[in-house]
């Protein structure tokens, strides 16, 4: 899936490749799931200097940020520490994936995380705006 901004491309170029290939199997999963849920194009744009992705044009979703960690190797997608969207996704997968505080999810290997589950979350963030949040 191509890049069409050109900032985000660059940061994406930047990661050690290890790197550049969760984050670019994170972002193409985000953009699966906004197809699935129907909710409008995403914006793909940088925000703190990560790659973000917002549904701008129908505002349905929370803003969705990617990139590394400071622990070798980690990558996170990043919420809005304000909504309850991590603690819903703590609720419902309490011992699937790896949380940072009520910010974000760490993934250490792609290839032993649980996707549909991961999946689940992108979708209830991309709609948090027109989903229950309970």
């Amino acid at each position: 899936m191509k890049i069409d901004n050109p900032q985000v491309k660059q940061v994406f170029d930047r990661y050690p490749a290890n790197i550049r290939k969760r984050l670019l199997r994170l972002r193409a999963l985000i953009f699966e799931m906004a197809h699935a849920k129907g909710v409008g194009p995403l914006t793909e744009t940088l925000k703190w200097g990560q790659p973000s992705y917002l549904t701008e044009q129908t505002k349905a979703g929370s803003t969705i940020r990617i990139d590394a960690t400071s622990q070798p190797g980690q990558v996170a997608i990043y919420f809005i520490c304000h909504t309850n969207l991590v603690a819903r996704f703590r609720r419902e997968f309490p011992d699937t994936l790896s949380y940072d505080g009520n910010r974000a999810i760490l993934i250490d290997r792609l290839d032993e995380i649980d996707e549909p589950a991961l999946a689940q979350c992108l979708a209830m963030a991309l709609t948090y705006k027109v989903a229950p949040n309970s």
